[in-house]
């Protein structure tokens, strides 16, 4: 039991360290290949902080425990809205003025309206993994364009300009991107070895393992990151990141298990989880959007995210509780 513990802490540090190695580098790497920031900070970076949730999930459906990489994704994405966004708000109030956001939002309920579409029939096979993916090319296409289109006088820009690293020299942005590479994988696979024997321990499922533990534990460099930015003011990026996060980990996230281990969904899923996730999703696209303005998220309204994530992890454990207490 013990070794569990200890395999996935040191997993978790290392998937936080390599996550931030990780983007710097790549981000570094893009810049220095002419791309701009913009696109950088949509696409690279969205990808990047993913990275710790991508990784587990693709050695954990290597391995068969397709349900931790399931609770993984959907775990994340609750963690991501309620948590990250609650505790960040509860710190420094969030308003954004983006309109490179705004086009953001309708494109995160979209793709999590067709994944639930896609796990409807209480399955996910490859065929979804491939609409998943096809998914992906097109919303990267979507981010392409945005960032193009809106490269000049958005206030994203500025604050992606001052983040993503200018004059680091290839060389370094290289070594930095195979250092984070490094990390993030022996961090994976020290989590999900550590993850599915705690599961068989407490015997409960790999799924409430994956919702809790390796959920909070793969968003920790998103809730680094967007404290840092809130105390910043770079309040756009902070919630930035989550919607990028989101929308990468139910394309490439929940794609891995629908490829490599496909089959039934636990019921739970579809009949907790989703609606969960769906929920806080709609929310953040109310609190967000800014139908009149711009668009804020309050201290109260961070406190009701973060109870609402606090009420989630606790029913998830309540439901769990019978199989961890024999």
């Amino acid at each position: 039991m013990l070794l569990n513990v200890i395999a996935i802490i040191a997993g978790l540090a290392l998937l936080v360290g390599g996550a931030d190695r990780f983007v710097t580098g790549s981000a570094a790497t893009a810049r220095n290949l002419g791309v701009s920031p913009m696109l950088v900070g949509l696409t690279v970076v969205g990808i990047g902080t993913s990275a710790p949730e991508i990784l587990v999930s693709v050695m954990a459906s290597a391995q068969g425990t397709g349900g931790l990489a399931i609770g993984n994704a959907i775990g994340s994405n609750i963690a991501n809205i309620a948590l990250i966004l609650g505790v960040t708000a509860l710190i420094a109030p969030l308003q954004v003025q983006s309109e490179t956001l705004r086009r953001e939002y309708p494109m995160l309920l979209a793709v999590t309206l067709v994944a639930l579409l896609l796990m409807a029939d209480g399955a996910l096979g490859r065929l979804d993994g491939v609409v998943l993916l096809a998914g992906l090319a097109l919303v990267i296409v979507g981010m392409v364009r945005i960032g193009i289109r809106d490269r000049s006088a958005d206030p994203l820009l500025e604050e992606y300009a001052a983040e993503i690293p200018e004059h680091m020299p290839p060389r370094a942005a290289g070594l930095w991107l195979a250092l984070g590479l490094t990390a993030l994988l022996g961090g994976a696979r020290l989590l999900v070895w550590g993850a599915s024997n705690l599961a068989m321990a407490f015997g409960v499922s790999d799924l409430v393992i994956g919702l809790t533990v390796v959920a909070v534990g793969t968003s920790l460099p998103e809730l680094a990151a967007a404290v840092a930015a809130a105390l910043k003011q770079e309040h756009d990026i902070a919630i930035g990141n989550v919607i990028g996060s989101n929308i990468f980990n139910l394309l490439v996230v929940l794609a891995v298990p629908a490829l490599l281990d496909p089959g039934p969904l636990d019921p739970e899923v579809l009949m907790r989880d989703m609606p969960v996730m769906i929920a806080l999703t709609l929310a953040l696209f109310v609190m967000g959007y800014g139908f009149r303005g711009a668009g804020r998220i309050s201290r109260l309204e961070g406190l009701v995210l973060l109870v609402a994530f606090l009420a989630y992890q606790a029913a998830v454990f309540l439901q769990a509780g019978g199989p961890m207490l024999r």
